[in-house]
């Protein structure tokens, strides 16, 4: 009976194991190991040298975070408030453009700030200024960041701010708070969920990313995931190195979900005691 109760999740199990499992132990083995085969640390220490491609990769991705987060607190709360058509129209509006290929949107990005480029440094030459530049830039990295992640920082805020009941918003208005008291003093607190989810869904993909570096950033803005696949498939080949900086990678991605979700466990209980 019990082999029965587990057969349906067989399926999950073997998902998991084939492409969770064995791709981190590759990853791990690789990491630890020379090309021979053999144990060394090496691949580890020499992780240190590009400390500030880890550097800018935290900086750009904790600037999209906060961009996201300043731009989809108050489009949550204005979508959670609506009544059930314009909500529906809002959710379609807003999941629209995922439908379609993230390289093809970062693509039409690209294209939009080279026009953006363009156009600025015609007003800069006929204003006597200097060359202006758009694309190319952190700013463009940051802003291809915020353009393809905003949903995920949107839709766990929503998920949480509607379930929100909205007499308590009232019950805080009757009580003298006004629209900033309300705002910080009942839905901030009941939404901190949402903005700890919401974090982790923006930031981990950020700091990780290849392609909107590489499309928006030129050369001069190398990250992390464009380090790693230059070192496992591009003509530097180092699959070792490349090993070592995943594992770095992943462990830094753990200890930074670790220390958001204390924050949400300390939250909880304090709601309990």
């Amino acid at each position: 009976m019990i082999f029965k109760s587990k057969l349906p999740a067989a399926p999950y199990i073997v998902w998991a194991v084939a492409f969770t499992l064995i791709p981190l132990f590759m990853v791990g083995y690789f990491a630890f190991t020379d090309a021979g085969g053999n144990f060394t640390l090496v691949n580890i220490s020499d992780v240190a040298k590009f400390g500030p491609v880890f550097l800018r990769s935290v900086i750009l991705g904790l600037i999209a975070t906060a961009v996201c987060l300043l731009l989809a607190y108050p489009f949550a709360f204005i979508m959670s408030r609506l009544g059930g058509g314009a909500r529906k129209i809002m959710m379609m509006l807003l999941m629209l453009p995922m439908w379609m290929n993230f390289i093809l949107r970062t693509y039409a990005l690209m294209t939009l700030l080279e026009k953006i480029d363009a156009l600025a440094n015609s007003f800069a030459a006929f204003a006597g200024l200097g060359p202006i530049q758009v694309i190319n830039t952190g700013g463009a990295v940051v802003c291809g960041m915020v353009y393809n992640y905003l949903p995920f920082m949107i839709l766990p805020l929503y998920t949480v701010m509607i379930k929100i009941d909205k007499s308590i918003i009232e019950s805080a208005q009757d009580l003298g708070a006004g629209s900033r008291g309300v705002i910080v003093k009942v839905v901030l607190p009941l939404s901190k969920p949402g903005i700890l989810s919401g974090i982790t869904m923006v930031f981990v993909p950020s700091v990780s990313t290849f392609v909107i570096s590489r499309m928006l950033g030129g050369g001069a803005n190398f990250l992390v995931g464009d380090l790693i696949e230059q070192l496992v498939l591009g003509t530097t080949y180092n699959l070792q190195l490349g090993s070592a900086i995943s594992f770095i990678l992943m462990i830094f991605i753990l200890l930074s979900m670790a220390f958001l979700n204390q924050f949400d466990a300390d939250e909880t209980e304090g709601m309990i005691v």
